[in-house]
């Protein structure tokens, strides 16, 4: 009983850190990754705070053998007409990466893609008026290209 206590503190202590982008306690166990990577492609802000926090702090994610690469927004534009879009495109990236490397992308692509989205979205409620509405329609565009071909 007390062993598995522990195993259920020991993760849900790893998934709140990956949620708040704090970095794994030392001896952390790897078979977390799903959880951990589960945090970083919510749609909510704090997952993507969560995952800049990480991203600018790989190192202490080592362990977890993270794909943080990108070519950002792909062949479209990474910042189309002025609007910085290349940060979202990353971490859609990191989503389709790490969930292809662990067999499990099928069940989280549409989760990855709405949190794109929301991310783009992130992004154009900065703007205002006709900039405003110029982004969320470059958004929605962006969105629903990965949602038919990504």
């Amino acid at each position: 009983m007390h062993r598995r206590l522990a195993t259920a503190l020991t993760t849900s202590t790893l998934a709140l850190a990956a949620v708040l982008g704090a970095a794994p306690a030392a001896g952390a166990a790897p078979a977390d990754k799903p959880q951990v990577l589960a945090g970083w492609t919510q749609t909510s802000a704090s997952s993507y705070n969560a995952w800049v926090a990480a991203r600018a702090n790989q190192s202490a994610w080592s362990a977890y053998g993270f794909d943080w690469s990108t070519d950002y927004c792909s062949s479209s534009p990474d910042n189309p007409f002025g609007f910085p879009f290349s940060t979202s495109c990353a971490r859609h990236d990191f989503g389709y990466r790490n969930y292809k490397a662990i067999g499990a992308f099928d069940a989280n692509k549409s989760r990855v893609d709405s949190a794109f989205y929301e991310d783009l979205k992130r992004v154009c409620a900065g703007y205002s008026g006709g900039t405003k509405t110029a982004c969320n329609s470059t958004a929605w565009t962006y969105y629903q290209a990965v949602k038919a071909f990504g």
